[in-house]
């Protein structure tokens, strides 16, 4: 590990967009037990050292922090037991009613939901293995609580099939985390399968490279094809509905329909864990 790159390291600040890992690549040696989280903390530690830097980055976005935060996830599937992977039975986790539709589930795993974000992140994982935290975040949102209301289950398992980094501990929490399932419960934030993006790859070199049909596409419209004049389209090689799919859904009103949907699940859960409390013994107060 290069010192200076260990001191200053911080994980917002690495590119979901990069053609090429901006994070230090050691997940995948790390899940397969290649090398262990003791061997890397002190590598830190060492590199840190001789950094010589006087303000390092501080957990949790610095490597340490890094370390640290997976401690806590396996420490969370540790606690919750066989149950990790699942609703049914997982402590964690919030009953929420999702929906069960194999057309939407496919179109997310084969990178054809129309949106070019989501699709080329859903391309990347299939050909490579591999998706930076961000793209994860953005088509976990997208799947479940964002866009198409399907259970983070599917998601865990899709990704669980594919990922070179796959862990039990650490996929699960995700998934949990991400669908507002567990441990993080603000659903009203979502991540746009649109501009989300679009701030740090405005000419779309990330979906030109993993979605090579709309490599010709104008960077007005790479992030929203089914915009593009028929002409642009035909220029660019492509017609969006038949060689490129039509957004399956409509992210503006379904978000906003689905944070309803959260909203309501919320408020039951809450209505069932208050049911089921033990009545709460009165404190008796003893005369002087």
């Amino acid at each position: 590990l290069k010192p200076k790159y260990v001191a200053m390291y911080s994980k917002p600040q690495t590119s979901p967009t990069a053609l090429s890992p901006s994070t230090t690549g050691l997940s995948p040696y790390l899940s397969s037990g290649c090398i262990s989280p003791r061997t890397v903390w002190w590598a830190i530690q060492k590199a840190l050292k001789q950094s010589n830097v006087k303000n390092p980055t501080k957990p949790p976005v610095s490597l340490e922090g890094q370390l640290l935060w997976r401690d806590f996830n396996y420490l969370m599937a540790h606690s919750a037991g066989e149950n990790w992977g699942q609703m049914e039975g997982n402590k964690y986790c919030r009953q929420i009613p999702w929906d069960n539709d194999s057309e939407l589930l496919n179109a997310w795993k084969n990178g054809q939901t129309g949106y070019p974000w989501i699709d080329a992140c859903m391309m990347q994982l299939k050909t490579e293995g591999w998706i930076h935290h961000l793209g994860r975040h953005a088509v976990a949102c997208f799947l479940t609580r964002g866009d198409l209301w399907q259970s983070w289950e599917q998601g865990a398992l899709h990704f669980e099939s594919h990922l070179l980094d796959a862990d039990y501990a650490l996929n699960n929490f995700n998934w949990l985390w991400l669908s507002c399932s567990g441990f993080f419960h603000q659903y009203f934030r979502c991540y746009s399968p649109i501009a989300f993006q679009k701030k740090k790859d405005p000419s779309g070199f990330y979906i030109r490279k993993y979605l090579p049909k709309l490599a010709k596409l104008p960077d007005k419209y790479i992030y929203e094809p089914w915009k593009a004049p028929i002409t642009v389209q035909e220029a660019a090689g492509i017609r969006v509905g038949v060689d490129y799919p039509k957004p399956i859904v409509e992210h503006t009103g379904i978000c906003k329909e689905n944070m309803s949907k959260m909203a309501a699940a919320f408020k039951a859960n809450k209505e069932a864990a208050e049911m089921n409390e033990p009545p709460k013994k009165k404190l008796k107060i003893q005369k002087q």
